[in-house]
């Protein structure tokens, strides 16, 4: 079974009256100029995979991580939901997330890093490496005291970021071939339901430069991350509860 497809998708395949309320997106104009690449691969459970399908896995990751260079906004699969992302020291890139999901300014995204080490770089760590460690990777969000090393146009109206390790290798491995963190937040427009299979976002396809598809996620129970404030040492605050 072929695990990888390479579609290319333009304006004049959509009909915009699939889109929400039966209006199109601002984004979904720039689809003249811009071609959707979806690329399909084994689903996070997947195990002893092929050479075949270790190839496919490897060219989804150096089209995506290209994609991310050049300032381009992708969606991919998380440990939890799917995610839009994009280049988190790219501040037109980070106004195309808000864009594209129709998200109020005033609303922050969190960043994803690969590794522990890459935490400290763009935050203040109050916490003891361990901890770090045994909340991450997996589903959980930790709140920190931003470094001044993060993009200042991120989330500029707060000194606090809230950082991921995703428990999924091609998310991980995404984060150390691109070597800068990633600007992450669900893949659906704002205050709608969040996503568990590409299928559900089509309707932002046409606004993003890559689409990965690693089949459906989980259990489907469509909850993001456990959002946990770490910012004051000595003391934690659950924000949000999700896996």
């Amino acid at each position: 079974m072929v695990f990888f497809r390479f579609i290319r998708t333009t304006s004049t395949l959509l009909n915009t009256s699939s889109f929400t309320r039966n209006k199109p997106f601002k984004s979904v104009i720039m689809c003249k100029e811009l071609k959707t690449r979806v690329l399909r691969i084994p689903p996070h459970s997947a195990e002893d995979l092929t050479s075949q399908q270790r190839e496919c896995v490897l060219e989804a990751l150096r089209s995506t991580s290209a994609a991310l260079r050049s300032g381009q906004v992708v969606a991919l699969p998380t440990d939890t939901i799917y995610g839009l992302a994009c280049v988190a020291q790219n501040s037109s890139a980070v106004r195309r997330v808000y864009d594209i999901k129709g998200r109020n300014g005033d609303k922050p995204l969190a960043i994803c890093v690969g590794e522990i080490q890459d935490i400290y770089r763009f935050c203040k760590v109050s916490v003891k490496e361990d901890l770090l460690s045994d909340l991450l990777p997996g589903p959980v969000t930790l709140v920190l005291e931003r470094s001044d090393t993060l993009n200042a146009d991120l989330n500029p109206f707060t000194k606090l970021i809230g950082v991921r390790i995703p428990d999924h290798p091609f998310m991980r491995r995404l984060c150390q071939m691109c070597g800068e963190p990633l600007a992450l937040t669900s893949a659906n427009v704002s205050a709608h339901t969040s996503t568990v299979a590409a299928s559900e976002f089509e309707d932002l396809w046409p606004s993003l430069a890559v689409v990965v598809d690693g089949g459906p996620i989980g259990d489907q129970n469509r909850l993001g991350s456990t959002v946990v404030d770490l910012s004051v040492s000595g003391r934690y605050r659950i924000i949000r509860p999700g896996w």
